[in-house]
């Protein structure tokens, strides 16, 4: 088998600026799918097996429970990526007033039926160029290190089974909320702000 050079391999990612551009350029519902995207670091299966109740009440958590792939729900990657994902307040707001009145998973096509990640993908293509999806992972991941976020709790928001991360102290994380919390908000988003460049209608994609 070849050797895999990791610094060989190509990793695109995505600056503040650059984010910012896809959202103001990026159609809705688009727009709120990149936006949660940059603003978790979701996987894009996750992101489209969301429900509103998936949020807690005020929406500043996420519980990932299942993931979406060719229109199907699956189980998530590993184990790990069964979590909790804590949202910046801003994100929050967007995605509790995006969500108001919505049946089903939140981002369908017209019929209700979910939205499938090739379509997602076009739509960034046409706002951004030929850039990926993960991405937006990968942006959010230098968020959370720049912003000195612990790397146990990054792990737990990303889904990743870290090595430092034993089982007891993954379930601490868990339960501390105030703690989780406090970190999203030192973090925050690191684009402009979401009301500048997001609107919020009812349109769904087509």
């Amino acid at each position: 088998m070849p050797v895999v050079l990791v610094t060989e391999q190509r990793r695109p990612t995505l600056t503040s600026e650059q984010v910012a551009a896809i959202l103001a350029r990026a159609e809705s519902p688009y727009r709120v799918l990149f936006a949660l995207l940059a603003g978790t670091g979701l996987r894009i299966g996750e992101a489209l097996a969301l429900k509103a109740s998936d949020f807690s009440s005020d929406f500043k958590s996420i519980e990932v429970r299942r993931s979406m792939w060719h229109g199907r729900e699956q189980s998530p990657k590993t184990p790990s990526a069964v979590r909790v994902v804590d949202l910046a307040e801003p994100l929050a707001t967007l995605l509790s007033e995006y969500a108001a009145g919505k049946a089903g998973y939140l981002f369908a096509f017209a019929n209700g039926t979910p939205m499938v990640q090739r379509h997602a993908l076009y739509k960034l293509h046409a706002a951004t160029g030929k850039v990926g999806i993960h991405a937006f992972r990968r942006f959010r991941t230098s968020v959370l290190r720049k912003a000195r976020v612990p790397e146990d709790l990054i792990a737990l928001w990303l889904g990743h089974s870290g090595r430092s991360v034993t089982d007891t102290y993954a379930r601490q994380l868990r339960e501390d909320v105030p703690f989780r919390q406090e970190w999203a908000e030192r973090a925050g988003l690191s684009y402009v702000a979401l009301q500048n460049v997001v609107a919020i209608d009812s349109v769904r994609a087509a």
